[in-house]
């Protein structure tokens, strides 16, 4: 617990941070804007045309009754569209990274520069710099995928997917969160995934404290315009915590 109270309090940290400082929150607001639209516009359209793409899926129930044809299509759109939204709110903040990549690595310097910390790198150019970035961002949209889909298809067991899945898609999804919001300076020192997944699974009470109160906050559509520059200072706290860490291991 005191662990996991003090990942919190790294959450806060960053909060101050940026609400101390209404250029920086500005600056990490106009991405999450952007990419909230986007995602909102896609699931919109989704939507929209959710009715076309699940009588396409499913030529084959065209000569069942109409009340089971209607059913099954009924179940299988809200099953896309929930998938969607899931998918959505677990990807968000990989997206908003890509788009707002420089902002965000404007936030976590002017962080480091302000809190003392060590903003060496490995020398790579920023060309180099954003393909970590995309391969990274891909890689965790990915697992986000995966876990979505798996989460999505246990929901429909009785009582568990009710009590247990909506419990591990939050924990999931802070997980994922924590991965994403480390990577600026993993990827600086030209760390990878696998290395950001070893660090935070050393740290898993103090990771999850910062993460779940990040992954619940972000949920709230205009909350994430605040809380995701803030995190962006929480993660590079942490990261550097866990890396200075390692090395005097």
């Amino acid at each position: 617990m005191k662990n996991f109270l003090a990942g919190a309090r790294t959450l806060g940290t960053g909060l101050g941070l940026i609400l101390r400082s209404p250029r920086l929150l500005l600056i990490g607001a106009i991405p999450a804007l952007i990419s909230m639209f986007l995602l909102l516009g896609a699931l919109g359209t989704l939507l929209y045309f959710s009715g076309d793409l699940v009588s396409w899926l499913t030529p084959f129930a065209d000569g069942w009754a109409e009340w089971l044809r209607q059913a099954l299509r009924v179940v299988l759109g809200v099953a896309l569209v929930g998938a969607a939204a899931l998918l959505s709110s677990v990807s968000f903040i990989a997206v908003t990274l890509l788009i707002g990549g420089p902002f965000y690595e404007h936030i976590a310097e002017q962080a480091e520069q302000r809190l003392g910390l060590d903003t060496r790198d490995d020398g790579a150019g920023p060309a180099k710099q954003f393909g970590r970035g995309l391969r990274d961002t891909i890689k965790l949209v990915l697992v986000a995928l995966v876990g979505a889909v798996l989460l999505f298809f246990l929901g429909f067991i009785p009582a568990i997917g009710q009590t247990v899945v909506p419990v591990l898609a939050a924990v999931f999804g802070a997980w994922v969160v924590a991965l994403e919001m480390v990577g600026l300076v993993f990827q600086r020192r030209g760390l990878t995934v696998r290395d950001r997944q070893r660090s935070l699974s050393a740290n898993k009470a103090r990771t999850l404290g910062f993460s779940l109160p990040t992954y619940l906050l972000c949920l709230i559509p205009v909350a994430q315009l605040v809380v995701i520059p803030a995190a962006v200072v929480g993660g590079t706290l942490l990261a550097h915590r866990y890396l200075d860490a390692e090395v005097a291991a």
